[in-house]
């Protein structure tokens, strides 16, 4: 299940000479992140500032003081429940980033709760209207591993930015992304009762599929 959204920014330009770019747009589906490649010309002025421009999205995200298990954790402080899912946001595409955290309470409200990156200080909260409420519940049956365990475990292989319940399909797990000081991301499943990190497959065939049908 994926309630995130991540924004990036595509740049276009009119050719003015010299340079070529190739330009990434992600987005946050039910189904997973969709990569998409555009290849663009631009000026070399055009080059350097969209190269500049995604660097310090990549430096903005990986600097966040507060980690995804605090987040959760600050967020669990403020509306008791089950965490679900969190998500370092780009809220709006502004340059302002929240931790969004979301929280199934006991009478089974959704709430989405925002944290500062920087304080840990709950921003505030609001009611979200979600109708997979019993898949979740199904899902969490038995498990061990709370998304906070999750994040921490992640958390070995990089900065984590997303963590996430995955509900569907036979192999239930929780998911999460995470980015290295260069920028790299990287995707992993977390087992909902062992804790056990393993690098999410499923994603990185989808992307193969997606490279050979374009180069058909």
């Amino acid at each position: 299940m994926k309630r995130n959204i991540v924004i990036a920014a595509v740049t276009a330009a009119a050719l003015i000479g010299g340079g070529t770019a190739t330009a990434l747009a992600t987005t946050g589906d039910d189904g997973g992140s969709a990569r998409q490649a555009a290849t663009t010309q631009l000026s070399n002025d055009d080059v350097r500032d969209d190269d500049g421009d995604r660097d310090d999205d990549a430096e903005k995200t990986v600097s966040a003081d507060v980690t995804a298990s605090e987040a959760i954790a600050s967020a669990l402080k403020h509306t008791s429940g089950t965490v679900v899912s969190a998500e370092l946001d780009d809220e709006d595409d502004s340059d302002k980033v929240t931790w969004k955290v979301d929280v199934l309470s006991g009478d089974n409200t959704w709430h989405s709760v925002s944290v500062d990156p920087s304080s840990g200080k709950v921003l505030g909260s609001q009611t979200d209207d979600e109708d997979d409420t019993a898949r979740v519940r199904a899902a969490l049956k038995g498990s061990s591993v709370t998304a906070e365990e999750a994040a921490k475990a992640a958390a070995d292989k990089g900065v984590v930015t997303s963590v996430d319940l995955d509900e569907d399909g036979k192999n239930k797990s929780w998911e999460a992304e995470t980015r290295t000081s260069g920028g790299a991301e990287q995707d992993w499943k977390i087992d909902l009762t062992s804790g056990k990190v393993t690098a999410d497959r499923t994603d990185a065939q989808d992307d193969d599929a997606d490279d050979a049908d374009d180069q058909d």
